[in-house]
């Protein structure tokens, strides 16, 4: 199979979130499995064209936007695993120091340059003479490439071209005014409820869901719970309608990236067979964060500070699970709530809280590294990487039951001593804290405990299975494709 992946940022090159890291994991390990993968994305400010070998390759493209033809050229370079990955110049679009957003909010010409993205992809396969079985395309900026194909009924290039469209997270849909309408050079017969209207205005991730032939999004569980109004923000209706075509596949890790036999970012490497050097590295953050070293349990959390990642209920528990005698190191930005809110308790207690507002991607690696279990409480999670990777490191994860998280972390059961983490269900500081008493009852079992974290650093939750899942969808919608073809 021919498979194009077009996706708005890509790990390595540019990322802002989990999205880069599926975009930049997965086609490497389709690559392993032959099938035939190229990747579209923008040329941002911020992607190093020396660091990265870029090649100019000197083929021009364009679109239609309104009544100006705005061009743009291709250049070229790869991801291990040889896969090719095409990149889209636009200075006027793409050339600025950020992906979508400042500090001061999303960028306000966001629909014009991400309508041009749906616009452009096409053109690049053509320029560069891939013709795809299936079009993957990825979260709202890239949601109308589906409905543009469809347009395409006289180009023999696209005739039986299937395209998959993956929600990463569905609370971000590409929602404009009605007067960015022209930009898609679409009839107004398409702004309607049953197409891309929502409430008045523009709805980009509607068209990746009506006019895609198979939809997906990142697990199981997250992919029933957008069909309910509480999780579908306001598509939960248009998702039930096409229930039949949509499908739940859980991302995985790339195991040589996430590796502590041989991550440089940490204090010492370790493996499943000696996990020594994981009490080492415990020791050493603790130094590093200025907390007290012993055996104290210590939290990692690395994440979005909102409510959306559970901080609303974390703050409700936080002086209860502090009282129990637990540290925690805590890295991330978001609400400014948060931020007084945990800097203030790390200045009360610096011995057990430790605050790093930001993101450090070694500071990271490291409390993943020396922490004894993960935090994630989160009100919903569609997929999660955090827990993954903290089962990779033989860092016990404790989360509340949703979406990606229900469907990697089971509850551990001391009499059994099966499960690989620490489950709750109910959304509150209680729960939250319950858990947290049931997880330091088996902390203080050191062989049980042990036991625990050589069990969850022996579980394979890398991208191997998770692309073979990716393929059977390719699959049917190249099928599906090929039948609308034959039926014109």
């Amino acid at each position: 199979m021919k498979i194009a992946i077009c996706s708005p940022e890509v790990f390595p090159f540019a990322k802002t979130g989990g999205l880069a890291d599926v975009a930049g994991a997965l086609p490497k390990a389709l690559s392993k499995l032959k099938v035939e993968t190229v990747v579209v994305m923008p040329l941002y400010k911020a992607v190093d064209r020396q660091k990265w070998g870029l090649v100019n390759t000197k083929k021009k493209v364009s679109a239609k936007m309104d009544d100006r033809d705005v061009e743009s050229v291709i250049w070229e370079g790869k991801l291990p695993g040889d896969v090719k990955v095409y990149f889209i110049e636009n200075q006027g679009y793409y050339g600025r120091d950020h992906l979508y957003m400042t500090a001061k909010g999303d960028d306000p010409d966001n629909a014009e340059r991400f309508i041009y993205l749906s616009k452009i992809i096409p053109e690049v396969l053509k320029a560069v003479s891939f013709r795809p079985d299936v079009v993957h395309v990825n979260d709202w900026q890239t949601g109308l490439v589906p409905l543009y194909l469809r347009e395409y009924p006289g180009d023999p290039f696209f005739s039986e071209t299937g395209t998959l469209f993956t929600v990463h997270n569905i609370g971000y849909q590409g929602v404009f005014w009605a007067y960015d309408w022209h930009f898609t050079g679409l009839d107004w017969e398409y702004f309607t409820p049953e197409s891309l209207e929502f409430y008045g205005k523009i709805n980009i991730m509607k068209a990746g869901l009506i006019y895609s032939d198979i939809i997906n999004t990142v697990s199981k569980t997250y992919s029933k719970e957008i069909q309910t109004p509480e999780f579908g923000y306001g598509l939960d209706g248009v998702l039930r309608k096409r229930a039949a075509n949509l499908y739940g596949i859980v991302n995985g890790i790339d195991y040589e990236e996430w590796n502590p036999e041989t991550d440089k970012n940490i204090y010492e490497n370790y493996g499943i067979g000696d996990i020594r050097g994981k009490r080492a590295n415990k020791k050493v953050l603790q130094e590093e964060l200025k907390l007290a070293t012993g055996t104290k349990p210590l939290f990692g959390l690395i994440a979005r500070l909102a409510d959306q990642k559970g901080l609303d209920i974390l703050a409700g528990a936080i002086d209860d699970m502090l009282k129990l005698g637990v540290q925690m190191a805590v890295l991330g930005t978001g609400d400014e709530k948060y931020h007084k809110l945990l800097s203030g308790i790390a200045k009360k207690r610096p011995k057990q809280v430790s605050v790093t507002l930001g993101f450090d991607a070694k500071l990271a690696n490291r409390i993943y590294a020396g922490s004894d279990l993960f935090l994630m409480p989160s009100r919903y999670e569609p997929c999660g990487l955090g827990q993954l990777i903290s089962f990779r490191y033989g860092t016990i994860p404790l989360v509340r039951k949703t979406g990606g998280l229900a469907d990697t972390v089971k509850n551990y059961s001391p009499s059994t001593g099966r499960g690989n983490g620490f489950v709750f269900t109910d959304y509150s500081s209680k729960a939250l804290l319950r858990a947290v008493k049931s997880a330091l009852g088996v902390y203080e079992d050191r062989k049980a405990w042990n036991k625990l974290v050589a069990g969850v650093m022996a579980e394979d939750h890398s991208w191997d299975h998770s692309a073979g899942e990716y393929v059977k969808l390719y699959k049917k919608a190249a099928d599906k494709a090929r039948r609308k073809s034959k039926a014109a």
